[in-house]
């Protein structure tokens, strides 16, 4: 087996797939009580995914609700504890991509959501009406936002590769057993892949 059949075990991706970056946002990126260090760490290979095809980028961003009390649930509880990042306390830029992905935008198209997962707006119609059928997923974080879309990829039968070293965390443990579930226990679901791979990939015609 060649290092491109490892990285892609259930073979090429063909025309069939978008990347979809989870919540590289500023207000992520910056001095918040939000903030992911490693989210400068990962960016540029972020970027290098995006450069295969602009156009096949779906970038999520993460809304908060204006105050804490427009929340519902235990999501009223969570923003009491992070009141400074709802719209009515938090400058309303910090909301955007981070500069080196805004600037994608377009082509590349941009999917807000209120909650972790991405698939609780009009992603899953827009995707099946286009054909696709496999993700490459990069964004923050591996194990909250990243998890929910993955989580919900894998139950709406997508084919998912992660593209590891391209989620970020603002925690090395719970970032590396998070990875490791996902090879270990979403094997048949799951891909886990470098960035340097599936460029590889791409190069050798594969993807």
């Amino acid at each position: 087996m060649t290092k491109l059949d490892q990285a892609l075990r259930f073979g090429p991706l063909r025309e069939r797939w978008v990347h979809l970056c989870v919540d590289m946002q500023r207000m992520f990126a910056e001095a918040t009580e939000w903030h992911t260090p490693w989210m400068e760490r990962v960016l540029p290979n972020v970027v290098a995914l995006v450069e295969l095809d602009p156009a096949r980028t779906i970038f999520t961003r993460f809304i908060p609700p204006q105050s804490p009390d427009d929340a519902v649930g235990a999501w009223r509880r969570y923003y009491h504890k992070w009141g400074t990042m709802t719209r009515d306390r938090l400058d309303p830029q910090l909301i955007d991509l981070v500069p080196e992905l805004a600037r994608f935008v377009p082509p590349a198209l941009l999917e807000d959501k209120p909650v972790m997962s991405a698939w609780h707006g009009s992603l899953h119609a827009r995707l099946r009406s286009a054909g696709i059928d496999s993700l490459i997923v990069s964004g923050a974080e591996t194990e909250v936002c990243v998890l929910a879309t993955v989580m919900g990829a894998i139950d709406l039968g997508y084919r998912v590769v992660i593209v590891a070293d391209a989620v970020c965390s603002g925690a090395d443990s719970t970032h590396d057993a998070m990875l490791a579930i996902y090879e270990s226990r979403y094997g048949m679901q799951v891909e886990t892949v470098t960035t340097a791979d599936l460029l590889a990939t791409r190069l050798d015609g594969m993807l």
